[in-house]
């Protein structure tokens, strides 16, 4: 066997973190199943359960097997699904986009991540990277070897950036700057105030600012978008997809909208990466994204029926969290109580988020993720997905209560 040895950017990054523990899952799965025990109950990644509009799934099956459909795609996506994602913003967001030039559809917002990093990031460029935040921030600015600088989330700011502390940093070579609400991990809206904070910071420090906003539909009335803010073309991009709001996780099919000049650019690396999308996935997007509110009213009733599981398996943990927030999560603070029921102590080198979610996992078969996993400022939380019928968050709780008495 010959050496080969990985380019020097893998050495910066691990296996994704979720891939790992999912391997971890299946090994004491059979464990489990060995002693005739039921599977973990995996609150982990937010991997919608739900079905997709049933007319999309239509659209999909009628084109599908249709002669001239299978060859490769427009690498700036066909002009109906440009269009209807032009329309949707139209409608939610209040904010005009040209489908010809302003929009460009990618193969999910994942994949939008790596290439603007790679399409405006050089080595040892500077990109600002929300900690407690998405992992993929990280991993991205990594890859492309950008000076990665993390900026404080915090309980005690709301979970809002502070931008009096940001104005303290040095931002001279600060060239990027990534931005996500409602939170992921935290679940905290966005603010028409926060936005035009945002914009006007990255227009003062000429920074390019990336709103990454697959949650905004997820238990919020308000949906918002940073483009809606004036002048925020001139300094911000934005990301979408249909993964959350449209139970479409596994269908791949997101966007990324803003000034036509900074499109153009991420069309130049998109289009040596694929060959566009499957066009009858694409016109199943179309019709998916011509649903009513009586569609997202529909979708988030079931959010709200499980999220109240979740709060009694936090409360009976012990760990803080607020009721007013979105997205798929539930983000709790551990609390001395929590160490006190599981039985844990607070010990030098020992992360809580890390051993809370082991001593759950382990003790009673239940996956809840530890916040650590999202930066430093994660360390003392935990975070549980609302992807899971009510029927198995109640055996969750159930379990959890088994554990604490």
């Amino acid at each position: 066997m010959i050496e080969i040895k990985p380019a020097k950017r893998t050495e910066s990054v691990k296996e994704y973190y979720f891939s790992v523990k999912n391997k971890e899952i299946a090994k004491i799965n059979v464990e489990r199943k060995a002693r005739g025990l039921d599977p973990v109950v995996n609150l982990g990644i937010g991997s919608p359960d739900g079905t997709p509009p049933r007319s999309a799934i239509e659209v999909l099956c009628k084109n599908a097997p249709l002669d001239g459909v299978h060859g490769y795609q427009p690498y700036v996506g066909i002009p109906e699904l440009r269009e209807a994602f032009a329309k949707w913003y139209e409608k939610y967001y209040h904010v005009t986009l040209d489908p010809s030039s302003e929009i460009q559809p990618l193969t999910g917002s994942k994949e939008g991540i790596l290439i603007a990093s790679l399409t405006f990031l050089d080595k040892g460029d500077k990109v600002l990277v929300p900690d407690p935040g998405y992992p993929t921030y990280t991993s991205a600015s990594l890859m492309v070897e950008a000076d990665m600088i993390k900026y404080d989330l915090t309980e005690e700011t709301g979970w809002m950036p502070d931008f009096y502390a940001l104005e303290k940093m040095d931002l001279s070579g600060v060239k990027m700057m990534w931005t996500n609400y409602p939170g992921m991990p935290t679940g905290v809206k966005a603010s028409r105030e926060l936005y035009e904070k945002i914009v006007d910071f990255g227009l003062r420090h000429n920074i390019l600012i990336i709103n990454d906003n697959p949650y905004s539909f997820i238990l919020n009335e308000e949906p918002l978008s940073i483009l809606e803010i004036p002048r925020a073309k001139e300094c911000c991009l934005e990301m979408n997809s249909l993964s959350k709001a449209h139970n479409m996780a596994g269908w791949r099919v997101g966007m990324i909208a803003g000034d036509a000049s900074l499109i153009k650019e991420i069309l130049k690396v998109k289009s040596q990466m694929d060959s566009g999308i499957f066009r009858p996935l694409q016109l199943a997007a179309v019709e998916a994204l011509s649903q009513g509110d009586e569609w997202f009213s529909s979708l988030n009733k079931v959010y709200r029926e499980r999220k109240e599981v979740v709060w009694q398996i936090f409360d009976l943990l012990g760990a803080k969290y607020d009721r007013n927030t979105a997205g798929l999560f539930v983000w709790g603070r551990i609390t001395d109580k929590t160490m006190e029921t599981l039985g844990l102590k607070r010990e030098e080198g020992v992360i809580p988020a890390g051993a809370v979610s082991d001593k759950i996992l382990y003790g009673c078969g239940v996956f809840i993720t530890p916040g650590f996993i999202f930066g430093h400022n994660g360390e003392n939380y935990i975070r549980a997905s609302l992807c899971a019928p009510v029927e198995k968050l109640q055996s969750a709780l159930e379990k959890v209560r088994t554990l604490v008495k």
